[in-house]
C-alpha cells in the first residue's frame, strides 16, 4: 500500500505563492506531510511562517487577489482536491473536512442568530430529519454551552470569546468530519477557557475519531494534545516528530531554540533565552538554510544550498547540514 493510501490526508510539494508587485511571496514552499485517521498533528512555528496559509490552501481558501496554489498534490483519501472543481469543494468543506477559524468574534456573522450559523452547515450537506432546531441544542450541549436552549436563540455578542469558540467548534464538528484543522483555537483565551477548550477537542476527536490539524506557536498545547509534531520555518517544514522524542531530544537548532524558550517552572535564570534576529522576509529568501543567518551552528554550507530531508529514527526527520554531514 502506497504512502498515500494509508492517511486520510497527505500533502505533497504544496507551494502557495503571494505575486505582488514586489515580486512573490513563498508562504508555503515545498510543504509535504501527512495525517493518519485519528491522529492529531501539531503545526509550529512563529507567526508569518506559513502555518495557517497551509490550512486554508488544504481548503483551497487561498485569498485573492495575489494568492495562488502553484504546485504539489492535496491527496484526501487518495483524490486530489487541486483537480476538483470548485462544486465539489463546497460539498467537502464543512462536511468531510472542516476548519476552526483563529479569532471566534470575527469569524462568527455578529447579525446573524448562533442556531441560524449552526444549522448552516447541515442544511446544506444533509438530508436533515426532525428539527434543527433540536440539533442546534443538541450542538451547543456537546460542546458545554450552558442553556442551549435559550442560548441558541443569542447573538454572537452576546456571548462571550471562549463561548464563541466553542460555537466555532459546534459548527466545525456539525457534520463530523474526517479531518478537522484548528486554527489557533485558544488565542486570546485565558489559561482556563484554553484548558476547557483543548479538553473538549480531545473528547470530539476520541468520539468521532477525528483527525486534527493544530496549527498553533505554543509548544505546551501541543504536548497536550498532538500525536506529533511539525516545525515550520519560513514556509518550509524544517523538522517533524513524535511528540516525545521531539521534546526529549529536538534536533533542528531552531526546534531546540524554540523549547528553550519556553520558560520552566522552579528553574531559576537570570534571563530568558531567545533566538537572535528576526524570521526572512517570505518575499526575499535567503539562499541555502533560511535560518542559517540566526544560526549559531551555520556552516558555508548552510548559506550556499538548502538542506534535504534526513531520517534520523522512526518518524524523526529534518533538514539540517548537521546531519547530512555526518
Amino acid at each position: 500500500m502506497s504512502k498515500e493510501n494509508q492517511n486520510i490526508l497527505y500533502v505533497d510539494s504544496l507551494r502557495t505563492y503571494f505575486f505582488t508587485r514586489q515580486g512573490a511571496v513563498k508562504a508555503v514552499d515545498g510543504v509535504t506531510f501527512s495525517i493518519e485517521k485519528g491522529e492529531s498533528v501539531g503545526l509550529v512555528g512563529e507567526s508569518g511562517c506559513g502555518k495557517s496559509m497551509t490550512g486554508l490552501s488544504i481548503l483551497r481558501l487561498v485569498p485573492k487577489p495575489g494568492g495562488e496554489i502553484v504546485g504539489g498534490r492535496i491527496l484526501y483519501k487518495n483524490e486530489d482536491l487541486l483537480q476538483k472543481g470548485e462544486e465539489e469543494m463546497r460539498r467537502i468543506r464543512g462536511d468531510r473536512i472542516s476548519m476552526i477559524l483563529q479569532d471566534p468574534m470575527v469569524a462568527l456573522n455578529q447579525l446573524l442568530k448562533v442556531g441560524y450559523q449552526l444549522a448552516e452547515p447541515t442544511k446544506y450537506h444533509r438530508d436533515t430529519e426532525g428539527s434543527l432546531r433540536e440539533m442546534c441544542i443538541k450542538l451547543l450541549k456537546r460542546v458545554k454551552v450552558p442553556s442551549p436552549e435559550i442560548r441558541v436563540k443569542d447573538f454572537p455578542f452576546q456571548f462571550s470569546g471562549g463561548m464563541c469558540q466553542r460555537v466555532l467548534i459546534a459548527i466545525a464538528i456539525s457534520c463530523q468530519p474526517d479531518l478537522l484543522i484548528a486554527d489557533e483555537p485558544t488565542t486570546a483565551l485565558d489559561v482556563t477557557i484554553q484548558a476547557q477548550i483543548l479538553s473538549l477537542l480531545k473528547e470530539i476527536q476520541r468520539e468521532f475519531n477525528t483527525s486534527i490539524l493544530l496549527i498553533t506557536h505554543d509548544l505546551a498545547i501541543v504536548a497536550q494534545i498532538c500525536h506529533r509534531v511539525m516545525v515550520m520555518y519560513a514556509g518550509r517544514i524544517i523538522e517533524k516528530s513524535p511528540i516525545r522524542p521531539f521534546f526529549k531530544n529536538p534536533a533542528h537548532p531552531y526546534s531546540i531554540g524554540l523549547i528553550r524558550s519556553v520558560p520552566v517552572l522552579r528553574r531559576r535564570v537570570e534571563r530568558l533565552y531567545s533566538i537572535e534576529g528576526q524570521p526572512p522576509s517570505l518575499l526575499n529568501l535567503p539562499s541555502g538554510c533560511h535560518f542559517a543567518p540566526r544560526c549559531k551552528d551555520a556552516m558555508s554550507i548552510c548559506h550556499e544550498s538548502y538542506p534535504p530531508e534526513i531520517s534520523l529514527e522512526q518518524d524523526h526527520s529534518v533538514s539540517c547540514w548537521l546531519y547530512s554531514l555526518e
